[in-house]
């Protein structure tokens, strides 16, 4: 039997052409397509007919399986020889649990590789317009997640920091928090003047953006 491997890749941010072609061509060749909440639809006609396609999606309040069992999951496929793609939104390295399932499969002793993806913050920055630097402005780009592991004891964002960077804060998941994010930002000192642009379903047709002040 061949040895099974498992490719995490990463498929953007949104949009099915802003997929890298390293990324399409696992995704047409793969036996096993594993795929998130974030990944759209248009992707999913890509593979062999033949292709077994499973939905592991998490979103707010819905877990479809829990991250141990998908774990689980690229395991036994690989070891049936599989090829697997691991396909996930954005980058499987920013904000995606792409760290625990590679430690899982290194734990496991299975082949995997990762594929990277463009991240949601550069997809909705180039689609809006709005450069993530800028030398008069911004000397820097700070990833923050605006959704923390809830079995955390503490939360590690120290939104007191990141409010006194000369720096463009890009907040991943942080729509239901808005407020909260809002509210520690000017607290602690961030001019309530500064631009912001909140975005979702990014590079899609379905994109919404609101561009205001804090």
């Amino acid at each position: 039997m061949k040895r099974g491997v498992v490719y995490m890749v990463g498929a953007g941010p949104g949009a099915s052409d802003l997929v890298t072609v390293r990324g399409r061509e696992l995704i047409e060749a793969c036996d096993v397509l594993v795929y998130d909440y974030l990944v759209y639809h248009e992707l999913l006609n890509w593979t062999k007919p033949d292709c077994e396609k499973i939905y592991v999606g998490k979103r707010s309040g819905f877990h479809s399986k829990p991250q141990s069992d998908i774990e689980d999951l690229l395991i036994d496929f690989a070891k049936k020889g599989k090829t697997v793609v691991r396909l996930k939104g954005g980058d499987p390295f920013i904000f995606g649990r792409g760290g625990e399932e590679a430690d899982a499969l290194m734990d496991a002793g299975i082949s995997f590789e990762i594929v990277p993806g463009v991240t949601a913050c550069l997809g909705t920055a180039a689609y809006l317009g709005i450069p993530l630097t800028d030398r008069r402005d911004s000397s820097a780009v700070v990833l923050i997640t605006g959704h923390e592991d809830p079995e955390k004891s503490e939360s590690t964002v120290d939104w007191s920091n990141y409010a006194r960077l000369d720096a463009t804060l890009c907040i991943y998941m942080g729509l239901t928090r808005i407020e909260y994010i809002c509210e520690q930002l000017t607290n602690a000192g961030m001019d309530s003047d500064t631009p912001v642009a909140v975005v979702r379903w990014a590079t899609l047709p379905e994109q919404e953006s609101c561009i205001g002040k804090l």
